[in-house]
């Protein structure tokens, strides 16, 4: 077993996040609805793949996997309503296009109304800028809006947890065979934040280790689906204690992880340096390992440090490559390497440029 980092949650791939990626010593990328992907017809066409493929390839990195198809090619699927099954067969496309282009893992979540924040510049250690969100104070709004996942339109009525959850096992009857079938993995990102009270009119389902158990009953066994851990969502519903029943459940079946943490549990949090938050990230690497994990973990959100631009609501690769990413891809080297866990010279592509 192997347990990789890869550089993730790239929203904007150009030759200043390949480069990064190198002094970095990394030599694979995961891409989060990368603007190389347009999807003008619906669904992710395999010219636009394999031409993001060859580019990737050029830069001597590795696609480890694609996450969050736009939006616009999925949210009647989370919310159920007519145009679904258009938006499915379009979904399907995109899965074998992937198949055709080498490219095996897509992360996708179930959140009709996205992810909130209710403060996007909170401050953290030493007056880091960090995100953060509070039960109390969503009255006011996501202060997310305005991101290019963040629906723009509002529900024509709510949205109960009874129909996500038959909304969710629509969707995976219809994709999963596919999947099978061409041997491309799908995996369910928990909902952020894990609060059961319904948020922009649309209840959560995924907040809970018990939800997350559910899902993958959903699923039936199917070796195409999996869970994206993002440890920091996970860690907002009861700390560690929730990360240690995730893992502990999932094992093999978690595809790839989030490794992010956050200072307090639902209905208040804020985001952190890693260290300084709920969990132990020697201890919970270590737990992975044990539960048979093997696959690889991305950075994900991290704290903007003085002269960076801006936390991970600003998707420039400018304020990507950040002293607050840098400062995570090192933190989780150093754990890997003291828990000689970190990756055999020669697996992958060379690093040098």
């Amino acid at each position: 077993m192997t347990i990789r980092l890869s550089l993730g949650h790239i929203d904007k791939y150009d030759s200043h996040v390949a480069t990064f990626a190198h002094q970095l010593g990394l030599t694979g990328v995961q891409l989060h609805t990368p603007d190389l992907l347009p999807g003008t017809d619906g669904f992710w066409s395999l010219a636009e793949l394999r031409a993001l493929r060859e580019r990737c390839d050029a830069d001597r990195l590795a696609i480890d996997g694609l996450e969050n198809v736009p939006l616009a090619h999925f949210w009647k699927i989370q919310r159920g309503l007519p145009g679904r099954d258009e938006q499915i067969e379009n979904y399907r496309k995109t899965i074998r296009n992937l198949a055709a282009v080498g490219i095996d893992l897509l992360g996708y979540n179930f959140l009709a109304t996205y992810v909130w924040r209710t403060d996007m510049a909170a401050k953290g250690r030493g007056g880091a800028k960090v995100t953060a969100f509070d039960l109390a104070d969503v009255h006011r709004g996501n202060a997310l809006a305005g991101y290019r996942l963040t629906p723009g339109q509002p529900l024509d009525e709510p949205i109960t947890a009874d129909q996500m959850w038959a909304n969710h096992q629509y969707f995976l009857d219809a994709v999963l065979p596919v999947a099978e079938e061409v041997g491309v993995r799908l995996a369910l990102h928990p909902d952020d934040p894990p609060v059961n009270e319904p948020l922009g009119g649309a209840a959560r389902i995924f907040t809970s280790p018990a939800a997350i158990k559910q899902a993958h009953k959903q699923a039936g066994g199917s070796p195409s689906w999996g869970l994206n851990l993002c440890l920091g969502t996970v860690s907002e519903m009861a700390g560690e204690q929730s990360i240690n029943e995730v893992i502990d459940h999932m094992g093999p079946a978690i595809f790839y992880v989030h490794f992010r943490d956050v200072r307090g549990t639902v209905p208040r949090f804020s985001e952190c340096f890693l260290g300084e938050g709920n969990f132990n990230p020697a201890r919970v690497i270590r737990r992975l390992n044990d539960s048979g994990f093997d696959g690889f973990i991305i950075d994900d959100h991290v704290p903007a440090m003085i002269g960076d631009l801006d936390t991970w609501g600003d998707t420039s690769s400018e304020a990507y490559c950040s002293r607050g990413r840098a400062h995570a891809i090192g933190y989780l080297q150093g754990v890997l390497n003291g828990l000689a866990l970190d990756e055999p010279d020669g697996t992958r592509l060379p690093a040098d440029l």
